[in-house]
C-alpha cells in the first residue's frame, strides 16, 4: 500500500524554476522507419511468459486519438516521438533503431483499446506505452502483461495500480491519485472554503480521487456537504447539479474528463458560476481545448491540478518541433521519460524482451550516476557505469510497485480566455513510500 507522509513534512511548495532540473490525428497504426529518424532491481516475481527478444526493441503506443481524453493524445504522442528521435539519433537500442507502432486507446465506451493491443502484440511490441485513462489500462493490463510485454503508462493515476496483479510488468511515470487528492484538498482549505461539493465521474479514477479529496478537506476542518458520483455517459447533468445547488457549497470540485464541459454549462445555467463559487478541476479535465467555445470569463480563476513538474521551455520547443500545433503539454514529459526508461532498461538488460526490460527499470531509475537524457545515460552504461535517469517529469525512482517514489503536482489557473496558463501557480512535491 502507499503511505504518504503528513503534508507538513512530505509536501513542500517550491518555485517553478527550482523544479526545472529536479523535478492522459489519425487512427491507423504506423511503424517507425527502420533507420534513425527525426522524430538495484531483481527480476520481478512474475508468471508472464518468458518471451525471448528478437534483438529489435519494438514499442507500441496505446494513447487517445479519440474519446474523452483525446486532448491528451497530441502531447503524449509528441513526448514519445521526441524520445525516439533522440534515441535513434544516438544509435538506437542494442545497436538497432527502435521501431514504433501507434494505436488509439479510445475510451471505456468502446472496445478500441483491446483491438489496438491485439494489433500491437501481433506486431511483437516488447513494451506498450499507455493508456492515458486508468480505466482503459485496467481493461487491457491482463492482456498486455499476460503476453510478457511491459505495460507502461505515462498518465494512469488510479490508486488501484499500486496493488493490481501485473506479473511485475506494469510501471507508470505519473503518481497515484492519493498525492493529487492531498494537494487539491489542501489547496481548497488554503483558499478558505469550509463547505465543499464534489462531482466525480463514476469509475476507478473518479471515485478514487474524490475519496482522497474528501478525506483531505475533512481532515482540514471543512465539510463535504454533497458528493455526486455520476455516469459520464449521461446526456444530461441537471439533476446532479441540482443536488449541489441545494447545498450551496463554497467550493465545487469537478473530477471527470471531457463531459465536464456539459457539467460546467449546467452549473452556469443553475446559477453556480465560478464567479460565485470556487471551482477546482483535476488532470482529467484541466484542458486548453474543451472550454474554448464557452463565453469568455466562464472559467476565470478556476484552478486545476496536473501531476508533473514544470516542462522546461527548451523541452516545449523540442516538442513543437515534433508537433507544431501543440497547445497543451500535459503528460508529454511523462511520455518522454517512459520511452527513455524502457530503452535504457533494454540496454541494461542487453535484451528487448519485456520481462528482461521490467527487471531493469527500477535499476536504471535510481542509485547510480545521474543522467538526464538517453545519450548521457547510454554513454555511462557503455562505460560500465550504473545509472540514475532523472527525467523531465522528475527523478522517477520506481518503488517496488512500479510507481514513482517521488512526485510533483502542479497547480494551474484559468484566465478570461478559458485557457489555463501552462506555467503553474506553484508546484508541490512529495515522497511516496512504497
Amino acid at each position: 500500500m502507499i503511505r504518504i507522509a503528513p503534508m507538513g513534512r512530505a509536501l513542500a511548495v517550491v518555485a517553478a524554476t527550482s523544479l526545472a532540473l529536479t523535478a492522459c490525428g489519425g487512427g491507423s497504426d504506423t511503424a517507425a522507419p527502420a533507420s534513425p529518424t527525426a522524430g538495484g532491481s531483481s527480476a520481478p516475481a512474475t508468471s508472464a511468459p518468458a518471451a525471448k527478444g528478437d534483438g529489435t526493441l519494438t514499442l507500441g503506443t496505446l494513447l487517445p486519438q479519440t474519446g474523452s481524453l483525446a486532448f491528451l493524445g497530441p502531447p503524449e504522442f509528441a513526448g514519445v516521438d521526441l524520445a525516439l528521435k533522440e534515441i535513434n539519433e544516438a544509435g538506437g537500442v542494442l545497436g538497432k533503431p527502435v521501431v514504433k507502432f501507434d494505436t488509439d486507446s479510445g475510451d471505456t465506451t468502446t472496445n478500441i483499446a483491446s483491438q489496438s493491443v491485439d494489433k500491437l502484440l501481433a506486431q511483437k511490441a516488447d513494451a506498450i506505452i499507455g493508456a492515458a485513462s486508468s480505466s482503459v489500462s485496467e481493461s487491457v493490463i491482463d492482456k498486455i502483461t499476460g503476453a510478457g510485454a511491459v505495460h507502461f503508462s505515462p498518465a494512469n493515476t488510479s490508486d488501484k495500480f499500486t496493488t493490481i496483479s501485473d506479473k511485475g510488468l506494469y510501471f507508470r511515470t505519473s503518481p497515484p491519485d492519493k498525492l493529487q487528492g492531498r494537494v487539491l484538498g489542501d489547496l481548497i482549505i488554503a483558499d478558505g472554503s469550509d463547505t465543499v461539493g464534489i462531482m466525480a465521474m463514476q469509475d476507478s479514477y473518479g471515485t478514487g480521487l474524490a475519496d482522497q479529496v474528501a478525506k483531505t478537506v475533512q481532515d482540514g476542518g471543512a465539510e463535504v456537504v454533497e458528493r455526486v458520483d455520476y455516469d459520464p455517459k449521461a446526456a444530461d447533468f441537471s439533476a446532479d447539479v441540482a443536488k449541489l445547488k441545494a447545498k450551496n457549497p463554497k467550493a465545487i470540485v469537478l473530477i471527470g474528463f471531457e463531459e465536464t464541459a456539459k457539467v460546467v454549462q449546467e452549473l452556469v445555467k443553475q446559477g453556480m458560476p465560478a464567479s460565485k463559487h470556487k471551482w477546482y478541476m483535476v488532470d482529467g479535465n484541466t484542458s486548453n481545448t474543451n472550454y474554448l467555445k464557452m463565453p469568455k470569463g466562464t472559467l476565470t480563476g478556476v484552478k486545476g491540478t496536473i501531476p508533473g513538474a514544470a516542462s522546461p521551455d527548451e523541452f516545449q520547443e523540442k516538442l513543437k518541433g515534433i508537433n507544431s500545433k501543440l497547445e497543451d503539454f500535459s503528460y508529454a514529459p511523462e511520455s518522454y521519460d517512459a520511452a527513455n526508461l524502457i530503452a535504457l532498461a533494454a540496454e541494461a538488460a542487453k535484451s528487448d524482451a519485456g520481462v528482461d526490460i521490467a527487471a531493469k527499470l527500477a535499476e536504471v531509475s535510481k542509485g547510480g550516476e545521474k543522467c538526464k537524457n538517453f545519450k548521457e545515460c547510454i554513454d555511462l552504461l557503455k562505460a560500465g557505469k550504473d545509472i540514475d535517469y532523472d527525467g523531465v517529469s522528475g527523478p522517477v525512482e520506481f518503488n517496488e510497485a512500479g510507481d514513482p517514489a517521488v512526485a510533483t503536482i502542479g497547480i494551474y489557473q484559468y484566465g478570461d480566455d478559458n485557457r489555463y496558463a501552462t506555467k503553474a501557480l506553484e508546484y508541490r512535491t512529495g515522497n511516496i513510500a512504497g
